[in-house]
């Protein structure tokens, strides 16, 4: 049965009848963004009447709805939603330098050998999570442990430059 006046409703449309119905939309969302819902509801009951007098009844009353806005609940703190990625493990490593030799040079290394790093000392070392640079810092020593303060946060836009690179 809805299809029925479905394809009735398209086969008795005119070209003058889209055109009201589509003035009547645009009126609508004008008024919806002025936020006067006492303009917006006297709107609709216009815009239903023309269409009315323009089919001579053919279409069904509208009718408004007000529906309740939907709010996030503040239970767990900030971002509830997030709280299940909190404890996903992550590698972070800490890259001091790089450096490329050939086999027959990487042969040679016997213990107690220096390999040169394209870093200067002082430089700040890369801070890599799950592979992906995120940071930049220092090296630190902690308790006879190295460590890395981090002194520079990789910004999003950044990230996402070297993801095309």
């Amino acid at each position: 049965m809805e299809e029925e006046r479905v394809e009735k409703t398209e086969e008795a449309l005119s070209p003058e009848d889209l055109m009201a119905m589509w003035e009547s939309a645009l009126r609508e969302a004008q008024a919806s963004s002025e936020g006067t819902q006492e303009n917006l509801a006297s709107q609709q009951k216009e815009q239903v009447g023309e269409v009315q007098d323009a089919k001579k009844g053919s279409f069904e009353e509208t009718r408004s709805v007000n529906l309740q806005e939907l709010t996030p609940s503040k239970e767990g703190g900030a971002h509830p939603e997030l709280e299940f990625i909190l404890d996903i493990p992550l590698e972070i490593s800490v890259e001091i330098g790089r450096t490329k030799m050939l086999i027959k040079d990487l042969l040679k290394l016997n213990q107690g050998a220096i390999i040169e790093l394209e870093k200067f000392a002082g430089e700040p070392v890369e801070i890599f999570v799950n592979g992906k640079l995120m940071a930049r810092g220092e090296v630190v020593v902690v308790n006879d442990r190295f460590g890395v303060r981090v002194t520079e946060i990789i910004s999003a836009q950044d990230r996402i430059r070297r993801l095309g690179s």
